[in-house]
């Protein structure tokens, strides 16, 4: 394997190994989370619940892990995988441990899909060369290794193949490698592209595209912290191919460049190359032409001469110059570019000072100023007077303004950067150029994108916000190309799946963002500000939250204001945005007199970079004379804003892209410290996250992402399903199926296709877990069946060895028998004799020989071995015993060193005892000052009530607002009711004109005597036409009035929605503040705990004094020991003394000189026992001391403690105070709440209000519509009228000639006028229905009433009639084919009323149907209720079970604190003994000392008894007996010193014990409270999934609530609908079996008299026929007409909305086109000239601002981060000093110190000090143990009362459905009373029909009389002369008539008579 080779290929022999793959199986591998590794291998143990018990792969650590925490892990043959698309098990750990494994196996390149993943390697690879771009050059994408060759490949052949356009957009941090990426994708195009390198040109063309880019570098790239040539713009390069696939040309386009780093930048970071590269290589000459100086003279290089490691810029300088030569780019064009790079660096040295007296700025030095005009071909005076006094336009006249410093300042950074902008962009106008210069032309393109990816700071700003846009459009992009491959691929394979867009999933981000209007987007908000002359980021910020406040990607921010404005969440994870300076950076503004200068430059160069100055936004804009009028309005529609410009680069840039086939290449940084080899787990993932590469996974888990060919599949899988598969050939597709189906796997798992078999995420791993146990049961087998042979085998040798031993017992019976033969005697001994036997035995000792030979000298070799390895391992020994002779001297060293330390500790340690004191004090001000916050706080709390009682008081503004609105409610209501009482008018009005209509036919029969009297007739009729028409407008008018009042009423609804929005604004107001008081109080309480862990402090160091109180003591042991050495001594000199007593007695008899020695002696020992009794004294004087200074240090320590705990008590109560407040706020927040629910009902109730009169308004307006048509119809009733009436007309003039003519009209117009009324009713019948029931039976009483009038006038009519027919005796005949004829009309009725009695029936039928559905409906709805209400009730016992389980966990938390409390109890009680027994300890020094002193009274007698020199021998003996008792008086004082020793040893152990007991019970205790915090916890846990689970089912609950409650409101609507249809087919079947029981009476008169009327039949059909044909041309014309005049109000009203929209649309678009043509004449001259330029200078200005606002926001960064390390490095030199002074006089104290401590107490003194720190150490973790575990209390206790209002906050909902449910259920009581009142109403009015219907019978009965009595007279008439004649002749006509007219016939024969 080459080199090469191993940074390509995989070693498949370490992936494919059995090991791993059996472990993984066994062990049930997965992925567990880690903050150190991001995640770690574990195998799962046990499972409980939902949590895990994990051994990690590791350590062995065993931990517990929530399930949905795991991850699984793929089998080991999906090890270093090339696409991780591949992989069975897509999730986060899984990919990033795949590209852990590759980057540390050397392969950087790795495929996920669509993307091509790149870590930065750090390090060059050999695998750029030509040999490898060879290896790559047409060869597909999966026969190769990942490389970024093969993607450039791919997309290079696709072109060729396809003839589409393609694109590689590489996209990272900086850093990552996007810009390498970038070159080998150029290079490799170059290579594989280029044409013959015989044509000269054509290989330039090449040379020219490789040589764009050093220019680009050095020009655009930058040494930043992370990339030392990092770019700083982005760039699209498109590489135009002919159709041969060769390189006709190139076009770049850049974007965003950070223009801000020319002018300043962070620590440790250059601006651009180019500036670097200029002042390092340029020569003598032209450094004298450039006027450069040296690099520390300009101070826009900010870090001076910052050089790159292995970069020599001189030779970079000559590369880029040689690289401008083969670009084509004149040497003129290359010095003016130099020399504006050189203007930029003097601009920077331009300064300016504040004059004395005033703000304006002057330039005391302008060389800086004269050098730039020299560079740039400008006037110096000009220059300067336009920089410090720039003419602005105010109004229509210029005015000087003189500017600040600052301004000034501002003013050349805007210039410098926009010079250098405009440069870059003229660059990459001229390397295009000269790359398009070929004539050839371009059939398709490449496009390479190269720009930074997503970007999530601390600080973000507007850069950030336009790079995280463009990325979430190419996120968008690529989800959208995802999506389509994925379909193509379903497609191919014939697979069926729901296909999801998932470009779609990042609109809403997208919309937010650059969406126009309604509402508008962030850019276009922030360009709408940019507009107005006084906005401010402020306002900016409080519009986007007003316009996108909903939007459900756009929240505010979490952090602090001063840190973030708003929050945006895109795909890659929340970004928070400071919107410091945005219309700044929009505008990007330029002092427009030094622009209008330089584009009158002598310099060619420089004029033509400014030759667009009309474009650019002045100063004035953004300064304060924009305030004045007309200021803003020059140029507006110029100028366009950075986010414009860059929005529609974009736009350009994705059209082009989604015009190409996308390629991705997503680079990734492993690490920050450039080092090769090491790679930062949470660094990748949150780069894969924001690379998109996490989201295309996720796309991928959607589908089916494991794919497997047939035939692998077949290979691999087919030991699970050994019989599924026939023996013979079958297809490859046939057997995957007959696999799967045998698999029995869920068809929702895989998909067949046509050439593979497709699986969700995960099916592949269970199926590698069930071959491998398969394969594991076959070895299985296979291991059992190998040992049976085995066993077997070593059976048929013992069998063997078995017939062996028989053969040897056989032989050895024979033996025994030939033993005692003679013959075999001899022969034994004869064949010893014999040499051959001979030989062989010497052979066998020889070879004997050898063998001892062979085996000593084995022997030999093992002994020196052994020998060997004995040495070894003593060198071994050796070694070690030296190294630990060599750790015990160091150890020595150390324990010295930690002696010195110790020392030092001591000393630090007083030193902190001072300063604790004073931090005491500080603590005691610090309380003050919270004493004072608190004050505040209480202020704050006054002015919260304050602006409660406000909120309160707007509330009842709120409150009155609804009742006057009430009371406009309860005023439309009367108009309604006004305008129903005007309808009723109307029905009346109708009703008069049907009288009116009766009379006309009254008056016809008069008119048939007087014509003449007729036309007058017909212009009365006129008139009230007239009069109608007269009403019908103004019933016009009263509904255009009800319209304004409906738009008056939905303005004010609209208002009130308006001031509920602005209350709901409010509340949301209140509710941040509210937020902010609860951090407020949340830093006091961390303020509280902090002081907490302060006094904890305090307490250590208590400790620790006591700790230094008992090294004095030990102190004093030691003066003990020390006294009794004395004491010793003591003892030794009395010795002496009773020598010199015992020589004494010796020597009695001696000389005067031996009594001269004996006194010499005396006085020795005199002045022995002073010094003793001097030595006594200062041991005493030394004990009192030490006694003292333990007594003040004890009384010290406990003020200390007595301070600490009144410290402490106070700091509780203030804790308690802050709490309580706390406890209000939340109770009065919980009040707001309330007051916001209770607006929110009332806001519902008042739209429920609204939309009840909306429909009372639309029931008004269809009565309206009604009434119209009914009119309409009245209409058509008067024409017919009065066609009638010309008819009758005609017939009186024809009267005169013909009476029977007559007659026969005359019975024509009754019949018509009878057909009439009949149509009147029916019309009536319908206005009835649709009116109330009550209104109705009313109308039907006053119906009938005017029925009877009108019988009644018939009657009268009739008598009239036979006045008139007496005369007529002669035309009985007529009356005869009358009678006929209404027989037949009666005849066609009753079939008819039949008819439509049948389909009332049928009708009633259905209803009726209807009515049992809906009551099952209804039964079923009640029946979902009583489920709710179980479900409600099982809430509710979980809740109580909640409840319950929160009391176990209070009652277990109170056993835990008293357990604590005991063994708090217990300490104390040891204490105290420890106390006791150094009291009883104190009492035994004191009889220690009452000892001493009667020894000294001893001592005084003993001296007595020397000094007393009268009798020797007395002396003597009372010196013995003196003796004797010192003697004694010793021996008891030491057996008491002994017994006291004891005792202190005992108490010291005793203590020790006390000690360690202590700890363990700590130790216990913290680990009990530690169990008990894991159960609270897990119970925590259950009771919170519990707690979501209620919800959930709440939730549901609540949803299918409001679901039945709304399908409960339709049936109800629906039931109500079909009781009064049901109603109205009550009413119409009652009246049409009244009509029936009519007719069938007449129907029995009519056959009695049909046997009369029989004969005449005949001559009656023709005319009966007649008749029937024109009243059915009259209906079917009334009907066309009703149909007509519908239509046209229908048309009307569509006219009139529309006349309204186009009416509303004119004065729109005349505004509009008035607006357009201003500016169209303002901007036609202009455009045409300036179009070209403006692309070119908008692309560049862009770029140039781009770069300069990054270079800006990053100077910033740095300089916030120099001055922190300045700081830090001045806290640390202070720190260091201090350190090294403490070390100077710790020195010092430490040569003191071992001067004076003596080498006895160096080891004790160092077991006191490791003691000490063990037990301070000790303390450490106990103090932070508890600490530790009183704030998981706190946090435990917090979440119980957040869980307790939670389920009170449910219980209360709770309550409230409980309450809605009998609010409904009252409701449709109620509702059942009223239709039970309805009902009872009906029977009411059925009852009166049939009182009316039997008054109607009684007529008709009294009809039939007159019909008899007419007959009768009739009959006489025959008999009698012809005055009786007239009388019998018009008899018969009245039997036509009903019951009712027969009584005046009868009377009116009198008067004629």
């Amino acid at each position: 394997m080459s080199d090469a080779d191993k940074f390509l290929y995989v070693d498949r022999n370490l992936v494919n190994n059995p090991l791993a793959q059996a472990d993984w199986a066994t062990k049930k591998l997965v992925w567990v989370p880690s903050e150190r590794l991001g995640f770690e291998a574990g195998s799962i143990k046990e499972e409980r619940g939902d949590e895990c018990m994990v051994e990690l792969a590791d350590s062995g650590k065993k931990i517990k892990v929530n399930k949905d925490d795991i991850q699984k892990m793929n089998p080991p043959k999906f090890s270093k995988v090339e696409d991780m698309a591949e992989l069975t098990c897509l999730n986060e750990a899984s990919v990033l441990h795949n590209l852990k494994e590759r980057y540390y196996s050397g392969l950087i390149y790795t495929y996920s899909g669509l993307f091509c993943v790149v870590i930065n390697p750090y390090k060059n690879l050999p695998i750029y060369s030509e040999e490898i771009v060879e290896m790559y050059k047409g060869k597909k994408r999966h026969e190769m290794p990942p490389h970024i060759y093969a993607i450039t490949d791919t997309a290079y052949r696709s072109m060729m193949q396809d003839r589409e356009d393609q694109s590689i957009l590489c996209t990272g941090e900086s850093g990552a490698g996007k810009t390498e990426n970038t070159k080998k994708v150029i290079q490799y195009l170059a290579h594989v592209a280029s044409s013959h390198k015989t044509k000269k040109d054509q290989g330039e063309l090449e040379k020219q595209l490789l040589q764009a880019n050093p220019i680009l570098e050095a020009f655009g790239n930058a040494k930043t912290v992370k990339n030392d040539n990092s770019s700083r713009f982005g760039k699209f390069i498109r590489i135009n191919f002919d159709v041969n696939g060769y390189i006709v040309g190139a076009n770049i386009e850049t974007y965003l460049l950070e223009k801000s780093r020319a002018i300043r930048q962070a620590k440790d970071e250059r601006t651009f190359h180019i500036f670097y590269y200029m002042l390092t290589g340029a020569g003598d000459k032209l450094r004298n032409e450039l006027l450069l100086e040296n690099y520390n003279n300009y101070r826009f290089l900010s870090n001076g001469n910052v050089t790159i490691p292995g970069q020599q810029d001189k030779d970079l300088f000559t590369e880029t110059m040689e690289a401008f030569r083969i670009m084509g780019i004149p040497e003129d064009e290359q010095i003016g570019m130099l020399k504006v790079v050189a203007a930029v660096l003097q601009l920077g040295n331009m300064s300016f000072k504040k004059e004395r007296h005033t703000d304006q700025a002057s330039m005391p030095d302008n060389t800086a100023a004269q050098k730039v005009c020299h560079l740039m071909g400008m006037n110096v005076t000009d220059f300067t007077r336009a920089i410090l006094s720039p003419r602005i336009k105010v109004g229509r006249d210029y005015v000087q303004k003189a500017q600040t410093q600052e301004q000034a300042e501002f003013a050349v950074e805007a210039l410098a950067k926009a010079t250098y902008e405009r440069m870059f962009r003229w660059l990459v106008m001229r390397i295009n150029k000269a790359l398009d210069k070929t004539k050839r032309q371009g059939a398709s393109f490449i496009g390479i994108l190269d720009i930074a990816g997503f970007e999530i700071f601390e600080l973000n700003s507007f850069e950030q916000l336009c790079i995280n846009y463009t990325n979430e459009k190419l996120q968008q992009l690529f989800n959208h190309t995802m999506f389509i491959l994925e379909q193509e691929e379903y497609q191919r394979e014939g697979i069926e799946w729901s296909f999801i867009d998932f470009g779609l999933d990042l609109q809403p981000c997208i919309d937010l963002i650059e969406k126009p209007a309604s509402p508008p987007g962030i850019l276009a908000l922030l360009d709408e500000e940019c507009w107005f002359p006084k906005a401010t980021d402020k306002s900016f910020v409080e519009k986007v939250v007003q316009e996108q406040g909903t939007h459900p990607k756009f929240h505010k921010p979490k952090k602090l204001k001063d840190e973030a404005d708003f929050c945006i969440i895109h795909y890659a994870g929340k970004v928070d945005y400071k919107a410091d300076e945005w219309l700044m950076k929009n505008m990007d503004p330029l002092n427009d007199n030094v622009a209008t200068l330089l584009n009158q430059s002598t310099d060619k160069f420089v004029s033509e970079l400014w030759r667009d100055v009309d474009r650019i936004v002045g100063l004035d804009k953004v300064s304060g004379m924009s305030e004045m009028p007309g200021a803003f309005k020059t140029r507006k529609g110029m100028f366009r804003t950075v986010g414009q410009l860059y929005k529609e680069q974009l736009s350009k840039l994705m059209a082009t892209l989604r015009n190409t086939n996308p390629n991705f290449v997503r680079c990734i940084i492993p690490n920050h410290e450039k080092k090769a080899g090491k790679l930062d787990p949470h660094l990748v993932l949150d780069q894969l996250r924001c690379n998109g590469v996490l989201e295309g996974i996720r796309i991928c888990r959607q589908g089916f992402p494991n794919r497997i060919v047939f035939q692998e599949f077949r290979q691999r899988y087919e030991i699970l399903t050994p019989n599924a598969i026939p023996k013979g050939f079958m297809d490859g597709k046939q057997a995957c199926v007959l696999m799967i189906q045998s698999l029995e796997l869920d068809a929702n798992l895989y998909r067949i296709g046509q050439s593979k078999v497709f699986f969700r995420a995960g099916v592949l791993a269970h199926l590698e877990e069930e071959r491998d146990m398969k394969i594991t049961d076959i070895i299985i087998s296979f291991q059992a069946w190998c040992r049976g042979y085995v066993a077997r085998k070593a059976f048929a040798k013992r069998q063997q060895q078995l017939t062996a031993m028989k053969v040897i017992q056989r032989n050895c019976a024979a033996y025994l028998k030939l033993r005692n033969w003679q013959w075999w005697r001899l022969f034994t001994k004869v064949k010893p004799l014999l040499q051959v036997s001979r030989q062989e035995e010497e052979m066998q000792a020889k070879d004997e020989e050898l063998h001892k030979v062979k085996e000593k000298h084995l022997q030999a070799e093992q002994q020196l071995q052994e020998m060997e390895e004995k040495h070894q391992q003593l060198n071994a020994e050796k070694m070690a015993l030296q190294e630990q002779l060599q750790a015990e001297t160091e150890l020595c060293a150390e324990a010295e060193e930690m002696r010195a330390r110790l020392a030092a500790k001591k000393q630090e340690l007083e030193e902190i005892l001072h300063d604790l004191e004073a931090r005491v004090e500080e603590e005691e001000e610090r309380a003050s000052h919270l004493s004072a916050e608190k004050k505040k706080m209480q202020q704050n709390i006054s002015d919260l009530e304050q602006q409660l009682d406000e909120e309160e008081a707007a509330r009842q503004k709120l409150q009155l607002e609804k009742v006057t609105l009430e009371a406009k409610m309860k005023k439309i209501e009367d108009d309604v009711m006004v305008l129903d009482d005007q309808n009723n008018k109307l029905l009346k009005e109708k009703k008069l004109m049907e009288e009116r209509i009766s009379e006309f036919t009254t008056n016809l029969a008069e008119e048939e005597e007087k014509s003449k009297s007729l036309q007058k007739l017909k212009t009365k009729h006129e008139a009230m036409i007239t009069d109608l028409e007269d009403r019908l407008r103004r019933e016009e008018k009263a509904r255009q009035e009800l319209e304004k009042n409906r738009r008056k009423l939905e303005g004010d609804f609209t208002e009130t929605h308006d001031q509920i929005a602005e209350l709901q604004a409010q509340i949301a107001e209140l509710r941040a503040q509210l937020a902010k008081k609860e951090e407020e109080l949340q830093a006091a309480l961390a303020r509280i705990e902090e002081e907490a862990a302060q006094k904890n402090m305090a307490q250590k160091k208590i400790r620790e004094l006591e700790a230094q109180l008992s090294e004095l003591q030990e102190d004093l042991e030691l003066e003990k020991q020390a006294r009794m050495k004395a004491e010793k001594h003591r003892r030794d000199l009395g010795e002496e003394l009773e020598a010199l007593k015992t020589e004494l007695e010796d020597t009695l008899d001696s000389t005067a000189a031996m009594q001269e020695l004996r006194t010499k002696r005396e006085t020795e020992v005199t002045q022995l026992k002073k010094n003793l009794e001097e030595d006594a004294r200062t041991h005493e004087q030394q004990l009192a001391e030490m006694r003292q200074k333990h007594s003040q240090a004890f009384d010290e320590l406990n003020e200390q403690l007595e301070q600490a705990k009144r410290n402490k008590v106070s700091m509780e109560k203030a804790k308690q105070a802050l709490e309580s407040e706390k406890n209000e706020l939340t109770i009065e927040l919980q009040t707001l709440m309330q007051g916001k629910t209770d607006s929110e009902h009332r806001r519902k109730k008042a739209e429920g209000m609204s939309q009840e009169l909306q429909a009372k308004y639309s029931e008004a307006e269809r009565q309206r519509v009604e009434l119209s048509e009914k009119l309409a119809k009245v209409q058509a009733e008067l024409d017919n009228v009065n066609g009638l009436l010309t008819e009758a007309e005609g017939k009186s003039i024809k009267a005169n000639k013909d009476f029977s003519t007559v007659e026969s009209q005359l019975q024509d117009a009754q019949e018509l006028l009878q057909e009439e009324t009949r149509q009147k009713l029916s019309l009536n019948t319908r206005l009835r229905q649709l009116e109330d029931e009550q209104n109705n039976l009313k109308e039907q009483l006053e119906e009938e009433e005017e029925a009877k009038k009108n019988v009644e006038r018939q009657l009268q009519l009739v008598q009239a009639q036979l006045a008139d027919m007496r005369k007529k005796v002669e035309q009985d005949a007529g009356s005869l084919e009358s009678a006929e004829e209404g027989k037949k009309r009666l005849q066609r009725d009753l079939e008819s009323t039949g008819q439509r009695l049948e389909e009332k029936c049928a009708a009633y039928d259905k209803l009726d149907k209807t009515k049992t559905r809906l009551q099952q409906e209804l039964d079923d709805l009640l029946v979902d209720q009583d489920h709710l209400r179980q479900i409600v009730s099982n809430l509710e016992k979980k809740q109580k079970k909640f409840d319950q389980m929160l009391a176990e966990e209070k009652n277990i938390s109170a056993r835990y604190a008293e357990e604590r409390d005991r063994a708090e109890a217990e300490a104390r009680e040891k204490e105290t003994r420890a106390l006791a027994l150094t009291r009883e300890l104190e009492s035994l020094m004191d009889i220690k000392e009452e000892l001493d002193r009667s020894n000294k009274l001893l001592r005084a007698e003993m001296e007595d008894l020397v000094s007393s020199k009268d009798d020797v021998g007395k002396n003597v003996h009372e010196l013995e007996k003196s003796k004797r008792a010192m003697e004694q008086q010793l021996e008891e004082m030491r057996t008491q010193l002994e017994e006291l020793e004891d005792e202190l040893q005992a108490t010291e152990d005793a203590k020790l014990r006390l000690e360690v007991n202590m700890q363990a019970m700590k130790a216990q205790y913290e680990r009990d409270l530690a169990g008990r915090d894991e159960m609270g916890e897990e119970k925590k846990r259950a009771l919170v999934k519990q707690v979501r689970e209620m919800e959930m089912e709440l939730e549901d609950e609540r949803k299918q609530r409001s679901a039945a409650v709304a399908a409960r409101k339709k049936l109800e609507l629906d039931l109500k609908e079909l009781e009064a249809a049901i109603d109205m087919a009550n009413k119409n079947r009652d009246e049409a079996l009244k009509q029936l029981k009519k007719l069938q009476a007449q129907m029995k008169d009519l056959i009695r008299e049909l046997e009369d009327t029989r004969m005449s039949r005949d001559e009656i059909l023709a005319q009966s026929k007649e008749t029937e044909k024109k009243l059915k041309a009259m209906e079917a014309d009334m009907i066309q007409m009703q149909e007509e005049l519908a239509g046209a109000e229908r048309m009307k009203r569509q006219a009139m909305q529309e006349r309204d929209e186009l009416q509303d649309e004119i004065n729109n678009q005349a505004a509009k086109n008035a607006q357009a043509a201003e500016e169209r004449r303002r901007l036609e001259a202009r455009i045409a000239q300036l179009e070209e330029e403006l692309e070119e200078e908008q692309c560049n200005t862009e770029l140039i601002n781009d770069r300069l606002k990054k270079a800006m926001l990053q100077t910033d960064q740095i300089n916030v981060e120099l001055t922190a390390e300045r700081s830090t490095s001045q806290r640390l030199e202070g720190a260091r000093s201090q350190l090294e002074r403490q070390n100077k006089e710790l020195k010092l104290k430490l040569q003191e110190l071992e001067g004076t401590v003596k080498s006895k107490y160096k080891a004790n003194m160092a077991a006191l000090e490791a003691k000490i720190a063990q037990l301070e150490e000790q303390l450490d973790i106990e103090t932070r143990e508890r600490q530790t575990a009183t704030k998981l209390v706190r946090r435990t206790e917090k979440k119980l009362k957040e869980v307790i209002l939670q389920v009170d906050d449910e219980r209360r909902s709770a309550e409230q459905h409980k309450d809605q449910a009998d609010k409904l259920n009252s409701r449709m009581k109620q509702l059942k009373r009223q239709l039970e009142e309805a009902e009872e109403e009906a029977q009411r009015a059925n009852a009166n029909r049939r009182k009316l219907q039997r008054e109607l019978e009684d007529a008709t009965e009294s009809a039939d009389a007159m019909n008899r009595e007419v007959a009768s007279l009739k009959s006489k008439l025959r008999r009698g002369d012809l005055p009786f004649t007239v009388t019998r002749r018009t008899v018969p006509r009245g039997g036509v008539e009903s019951d009712e007219e027969s009584e005046p016939k009868a009377e009116a024969p009198e008067p004629q008579a």
